[in-house]
């Protein structure tokens, strides 16, 4: 684990294994570089897997500004190019999902595919403007983020370790950061970039996630990215990485692998 020295907003990273493509993990609203962690256990030791604390969460520098999809991109790209990663798969969840669509609309060099957890689409999130509202407030106290979790982000309760790192994850976000999803990042539409996108792309969606429906990424998502492919997990929620880290991971792996020209991934 280090801190990357380049010259924009530093970002904390979980760097571990050497055997290529690399997986580069872009973490939703609310969460860490650590919300990966049970996927990334669940792939074979040996795979590079690279995860940011994404700009003003977790461990990460906390900048006033810079709250938009392109300049999370922007941090992206510069962490790729800093490591000298030249052949990468990128995973976003939600959020992370969303900032990976504008990375890969650049169609960057080295870029092999992406994978969209539970991915926001590429349209403006149309929300009442009250809720909208709440959503900048949600991760304000530990009672707001509990609510969320019952009702709206898992469809069954995390183990209480999980949980508290949930809440502590959330709790920790820098004001801007926090503002910035429903503000800003949420918002943006990126209908036109994605169209761009001319990597394989593999979307994974759990049918009980109330935030990004299956149904949502069917109509908003499928149709503008002519590339992907959905696969739905049953009676999983919106944060698949901590509810079905394995069924994630296998579909990761097995992803990766349909892009190389031989199995480059051990069994697990």
């Amino acid at each position: 684990m280090t801190l990357s020295s380049l010259t924009r907003p530093q970002l904390f990273i979980r760097d571990h294994g050497t055997r290529g493509p690399a997986l580069v993990f872009l973490h939703y609203f609310g969460g860490t570089s650590r919300t990966w962690q049970a996927v990334i256990d669940a792939l074979p030791a040996n795979i590079r897997t690279i995860a940011p604390d994404l700009r003003g969460w977790g461990q990460s520098e906390r900048p006033l500004t810079g709250y938009t999809l392109n300049a999370y991109a922007d941090d992206i790209e510069a962490l790729l190019t800093g490591k000298g990663i030249a052949d990468y798969v990128l995973v976003g969840h939600s959020m992370g999902g969303k900032i990976a669509q504008v990375i890969a609309s650049r169609r960057p060099k080295g870029l092999r595919g992406v994978v969209l957890v539970a991915p926001s689409p590429p349209t403006p999130l149309v929300f009442p403007p009250e809720a909208l509202a709440g959503m900048q407030t949600v991760y304000d106290t530990r009672e707001s983020i509990e609510g969320a979790l019952a009702h709206m982000l898992t469809a069954t309760p995390l183990p209480d370790a999980l949980r508290e790192q949930v809440v502590t994850d959330s709790l920790g976000g820098s004001k801007e950061a926090k503002a910035a999803w429903p503000d800003v990042l949420s918002q943006e539409d990126i209908t036109t970039a994605v169209r761009a996108i001319d990597v394989p792309v593999l979307v994974i969606s759990g049918d009980a996630d109330k935030v990004d429906t299956t149904d949502t990424l069917r109509v908003e998502l499928l149709p503008r990215i002519t590339t992907a492919r959905m696969h739905v997990l049953p009676g999983v929620g919106h944060l698949v990485p901590l509810e079905a880290p394995v069924q994630a991971a296998r579909l990761i792996k097995a992803f990766v692998e349909s892009t190389t020209a031989a199995s480059l991934l051990p069994t697990a």
